[in-house]
């Protein structure tokens, strides 16, 4: 077994392992997570599948930002820049399989709970991993589980008891001289599991196919602004939450008040002071509220205007 430091986010140099601790309701509960990234990936033709990019986005990437609140995220798998800092391990003998793997990632965790993930969800989502959790808390269970839409339990789309995970690997190891090999399900089978019905957080991508039809859904009227959002958030490092509709709205102001290309910039200059003021969403929608009215003093004063801003022209104007 190795423990790597982790490079850290991409183009950010080493970073530290553990994450922040999120809230869930009134409370703060802590929680770790173990994703395991190191599969063959045989039905992708030996592809690198965490690398794998749906919307823009590495499949890994996706999948660390949708369990972020964690306190500590092990990754069992060869290190590789991330959207995230976490922390590296890789189970002794290399490829020794989904047993070997979780349990080389929970020798690195210390929290109660923790969630177990695979690397290849595009779908999944930070309110996801909550509703795992809570389920898990409030059932008394050893673990909640996703099932997909044909109803097929997901074990690694799941929240865990770490002691119960430990418990059961210890007796899979000493059964059978080692976990090398052995399925995922000789460790679930032992385990009292509640299972919460998610067909679309629980698709993962084993085949060239699925990869193109989770982009193809991403692409889809629906769901592509906010996966744009996400993706752009993302790679430029920040975690931000604002009103897409306020933007959204100021955009289409400027550009039918004032001119076009108004929009993008408008829009621009609109997050640039409030990064120069250092404020946060409050800072973000009030910029654009005042934004938003100039644009419509502009809009009313220049009534006999055409569509572009550019001055009506026509004889009967004015």
């Amino acid at each position: 077994m190795t423990v790597d430091e982790p490079p850290g986010p991409r183009g950010t140099g080493p970073g530290p392992a553990p994450g922040p601790v999120a809230a869930f309701g009134e409370a703060r509960d802590s929680f770790d997570a173990v994703v395991l990234a190191g599969g063959a990936a045989r039905r992708l033709g030996g592809a690198d599948k965490p690398g794998v990019h749906v919307g823009g986005r590495a499949l890994l990437d996706r999948v660390l930002m949708a369990c972020a609140d964690a306190g500590t995220t092990v990754v069992v798998a060869d290190p590789r820049p991330t959207v995230r800092p976490v922390r590296w391990a890789r189970e002794e003998p290399p490829g020794g399989g989904p047993l070997a793997a979780l349990d080389t990632g929970l020798r690195h965790i210390t929290a109660d709970h923790v969630v177990v993930l695979s690397a290849d969800l595009p779908f999944l989502a930070a309110r996801t991993v909550r509703r795992l959790l809570s389920a898990l808390r409030t059932t008394g269970a050893d673990g909640a589980l996703l099932t997909d839409g044909g109803g097929r339990d997901q074990p690694l789309v799941a929240a865990y008891r770490s002691a119960a995970l430990r418990h059961g690997l210890a007796a899979l190891a000493d059964a059978h001289a080692g976990l090398a090999g052995l399925p995922l399900r000789r460790l679930t089978a032992g385990l009292d599991l509640t299972r919460v019905p998610d067909p679309v957080a629980s698709f993962d991508c084993d085949t060239w196919d699925d990869i193109a039809a989770a982009r193809a859904r991403i692409r889809e009227h629906g769901h592509v602004l906010d996966e744009w959002i996400s993706a752009v958030k993302d790679e430029l490092g920040i975690d931000l939450a604002v009103d897409t509709k306020l933007l959204l709205d100021l955009a289409r102001d400027a550009a039918h008040g004032v001119a076009r290309p108004a929009a993008p910039l408008t829009t621009f200059l609109v997050g640039y002071a409030a990064a120069q003021a250092r404020g946060g969403p409050e800072a973000v929608a009030e910029s654009a509220r005042t934004v938003a009215a100039l644009a419509r003093r502009w809009a009313e004063e220049s009534g006999d205007a055409g569509a572009d801003g550019a001055p009506d022209t026509r004889p009967d104007a004015g």
